[in-house]
């Protein structure tokens, strides 16, 4: 067996040529015939107890070149991309020149090839100081949350229905003078103000009494999601039976206990304001590594394989896929109530692909250029806090090679960022 490696005129693509004897080739077809045979019906023979070379002669033997090629081509191909260190990107592209039994197998394959990095600026780049700070403002709207989840309803009856109640309603939409599909409803508990209803409807409800009814008109938007009743004028008979407003809670040491494990009121803030300072803290680390990353980006120009980004979309396909599964949807129902089929989809997610594969070469390239690796020490622990959270052994956890190497590359990319930003200039 012979191959032969030689660059394309594409860049990042190269073209491995490969001569495979004509009697491993036949070798091949015995064993395909061996696997298949159970499918051939030859006159004169029980089912699958054919002989090879009746079978050969009954349908030629070209109907064993494509299993025979499946089966001898991609332990052979790995191997060749393996020995001759082929950072291969993509699926191979194969031409066949010569196939046949007693013949050499002669093709080719061209495959993309991951393309070298050469860094720019990644040192003593220049970043924006990310900051959030906790305000007042911040702690009174949580609690105000808060206080919202334990508010009490209290029945109102000597008013009509304000801005903030909840009006108790029965009511029918008519298009044209006749009800439509989904325009009712009865006791429907309708906070004024929230706009869960189309534009104009929650206002006009405002002023009216208990057990008074009353013809709203309103008109539909345009965008609204219904085609028969976009853009349309319509009549609802609405008919208030309770109104009802929220009393919220006294905001005191008491509210403090009846909410939370705290005593005092003062110490309920302080606990808000720890957990919104972390929140905050994890933003502001998050945009700080994302600029890092976008800022050594902008400074290498790189020509990345079209099969590289086609794998990434593969990938970012397949979460969306994940993600409707746990909605009971499938990729399919997703496309029609969309109304975007997987080609515009896949369209829209190459500029995201592409900025995603290029990240993760620059990251790569520092990881090399600066020889960046945990400790066993440091893999050790993160491993340990992992048996904690899933309920598995220590022993069984780091005994798992596939997940230590997982842990190490991904900790490698962690610790790549924070070279970046740790040698950052930071602006304010």
């Amino acid at each position: 067996m012979s191959v032969k490696v030689e660059n394309t005129e594409n860049k990042n693509e190269v073209k491995l040529s490969f001569t495979i004897e004509a009697a491993k080739f036949d070798e091949a077809m015995k064993k395909v015939y061996v696997k298949t045979a159970k499918y051939f019906t030859i006159p004169g023979f029980r089912k699958g107890k054919a002989p090879m070379q009746m079978v050969e002669k009954h349908y030629g033997s070209e109907i064993f070149y494509e299993d025979t090629f499946n089966e001898l081509v991609p332990e052979i191909y790995d191997a060749a991309i393996k020995e001759n260190n082929i950072a291969a990107v993509s699926r191979p592209n194969i031409d066949v020149s010569q196939i046949g039994k007693g013949q050499d197998l002669v093709f080719t394959a061209v495959v993309q090839t991951k393309p070298e990095v050469k860094l720019g600026k990644y040192k003593g780049i220049e970043l924006p100081k990310v900051e959030y700070t906790v305000s007042d403002k911040d702690i009174e709207h949580e609690l105000g949350h808060m206080a919202e989840h334990n508010a009490r309803l209290v029945s109102i009856e000597d008013r009509p229905v304000e801005k903030g109640d909840i009006a108790v309603i029965d009511f029918e939409g008519f298009l044209d003078g006749k009800p439509f599909e989904g325009g009712k409803a009865e006791k429907h508990e309708l906070e004024i103000g929230s706009n869960t209803f189309i534009p104009g409807f929650e206002d006009q409800v405002i002023g009216m009494k208990i057990d008074e009814e009353k013809d709203l008109n309103v008109t539909f938007p345009e965008d609204y999601f219904s085609k028969e009743l976009a853009g349309k004028p319509v009549v609802f008979k609405v008919k208030v039976h309770e109104i009802k407003h929220k009393e919220l809670p006294k905001m005191d040491d008491e509210f403090a206990k009846d909410v939370s494990e705290f005593d005092t009121l003062a110490d309920l803030k302080n606990s808000i304001k720890e957990k919104i300072q972390k929140e905050n803290d994890d933003k502001a680390k998050y945009e700080t590594e994302d600029n890092a990353i976008k800022a050594v980006c902008d400074g290498v120009e790189l020509e990345i394989p079209s099969g590289m980004i086609e794998t990434e979309v593969d990938n970012m396909v397949k979460d969306v896929e994940q993600r409707l599964q746990y909605q009971g949807l499938t990729l399919e129902q997703y496309y029609a109530l969309s109304g975007k089929p997987e080609a515009v989809m896949r369209d829209e997610m190459k500029e995201t692909a592409e900025k995603n594969v290029k990240s993760r070469l620059v990251i790569e390239a520092i990881i090399k250029a600066e020889d960046i690796k945990p400790e066993d020490k440091e893999v050790e622990e993160k491993l340990k806090e992992m048996a904690k959270n899933y309920q598995k052994t220590e022993e069984e956890m780091l005994q798992n090679t596939y997940l230590k190497d997982y842990i190490t590359e991904n900790m490698k990319v962690e610790k790549a960022i924070q070279f970046v930003i740790d040698n950052a200039k930071f602006k304010k």
